[in-house]
């Protein structure tokens, strides 16, 4: 989700914390899907391959999908907006290349040990700077697969490509368990 100026797109958020925001339902998204990645770096574009599968279902006004791409730091008011945060992205666990990942919060860490792309640095600070402020989301949860390469120019590899699905799938499911179904779109 960008604006034209390339930056991602946020929505006004209250300095009063978490409580005042989420209380006051004015500003706060309840479940911010967010697809980290950059397209031109091979396994490292799943989060959008992810997204557009999941655009294919309606979902109400809470439930957000954003494809944060590659801005770090600048992720940053989105997130702190959002009470659930389901992160999409190539997960370097040391596994076999297109196994499925999945992490909660507790397990969130993980997600940044071994970076694909520098674009996961940059979501490191975002958490841990909601954390300091006392604006992490309340639910978090990370859905993605091991990547084969994530080289330039390259697109995702086999494997990757055909674990697309099942990290929609799993996305589709914890939303379920956050207790937001989405309608599969007519003609999808």
């Amino acid at each position: 989700m960008s604006t034209s100026e390339g930056a991602p797109a946020t929505r006004e958020s209250t300095p009063a914390g978490r409580e005042s925001a989420t209380t006051a339902g004015e500003t706060s998204i309840e479940v911010l899907v967010l697809a980290l990645g950059n397209p031109l770096m091979g396994d490292d574009g799943l989060g959008a391959a992810v997204l557009e599968r999941l655009a294919a279902w309606r979902w109400g006004s809470e439930v957000v999908m954003a494809d944060g791409e590659t801005w770090g730091l600048k992720l940053l008011p989105l997130v702190e907006e959002a009470n659930r945060l389901l992160v999409i992205d190539a997960i370097d666990v040391g596994a076999k290349p297109g196994t499925l990942v999945t992490l909660d919060g507790a397990e969130l860490p993980r997600l940044l040990e071994r970076a694909v792309s520098p674009h996961q640095v940059g979501l490191s600070d975002v958490l841990e700077l909601a954390r300091l402020r006392g604006m992490l989301p309340l639910s978090l949860a990370a859905i993605g697969v091991q990547p084969e390469q994530a080289e330039f120019g390259h697109p995702l590899s086999a494997v990757v490509a055909s674990a697309v699905d099942s990290v929609a799938t799993a996305a589709l499911r914890q939303l379920a368990a956050w207790g937001y179904a989405g309608r599969e779109r007519e003609g999808s």
